[in-house]
């Protein structure tokens, strides 16, 4: 392939990505905000879910596996709209950051959910009856035996949740948050110099995701002695 008269250099311009850096970076507090409030609605819900979806009444487990089914199906996109456009339509109006956190909650709950009862049914029948011999009641043996064995099993694939949060908040700008990518796009418009803000970001996400690994292992340890 020939490459000759082809500009290099013009694919990313280093002056104006110092220059815009600043600015890029003052949407970086609401793209984590928006990851880990919506990480955190989708810790609570999914564990419920999780819960609902083993269940052996119907009338929990059905509508478990139903949300569960929708939130997978559904592209995240089209949520966000339906929670920021839509709910309008029938009085109820949310601001774009409680949309976004709420949107992002609501669908990793659904995956939170399957990764936290893979984790649950991980565990082995043994302990739940060893605490029903001890006289345990159903949330003790949960929250003191069970929990803490199935986290060290479910952190690396909630860390790629988390992980998939923080990238997928990019897709808050089309609901005006005034997050990483929107700011990186207000510059792009400005300038005429996608290419360069573009891998600006991308420079930009990659240390967070490495910085997000580096608490996974973390994690990892300190559960290990549950195992």
């Amino acid at each position: 392939m020939d490459f000759n008269g082809f500009n290099f250099g013009g694919l990313f311009d280093i002056e104006l990505a110092i220059e815009s850096l600043p600015f890029v970076l003052s949407g970086l507090p609401m793209t984590l905000l928006i990851a880990f409030v919506g990480m955190g609605i989708g810790l609570v819900l999914g564990l419920l879910l999780a819960l609902a979806r083993s269940s052996k009444n119907i009338f929990l487990r059905l509508p478990a596996r139903i949300y569960i089914s929708f939130m997978r199906g559904t592209p995240m996109l089209v949520f966000l709209f339906i929670l920021y456009f839509g709910l309008p339509i029938i009085g109820i109006k949310l601001t774009a950051l409680v949309a976004a956190s709420l949107g992002f909650g609501l669908n990793s709950a659904a995956y939170i959910a399957e990764i936290d009862r893979s984790a649950l049914n991980s565990v082995s029948r043994g302990q739940w009856e060893s605490a029903k011999a001890l006289n345990l009641g159903y949330w003790t043996t949960l929250r003191k035996i069970i929990l803490p064995q199935a986290t060290r099993i479910a952190i690396p694939p909630l860390t790629n949740v988390f992980m998939d949060i923080v990238k997928a908040t990019s897709l808050a700008a089309v609901i005006t948050v005034p997050e990483l990518f929107q700011k990186t796009q207000i510059v792009a418009g400005r300038t005429f110099d996608a290419m360069t803000m573009y891998v600006l970001v991308a420079l930009i996400y990659w240390p967070i995701c490495i910085v997000i690994s580096f608490f996974q292992e973390r994690l990892e340890k300190r559960f290990s002695k549950f195992l």
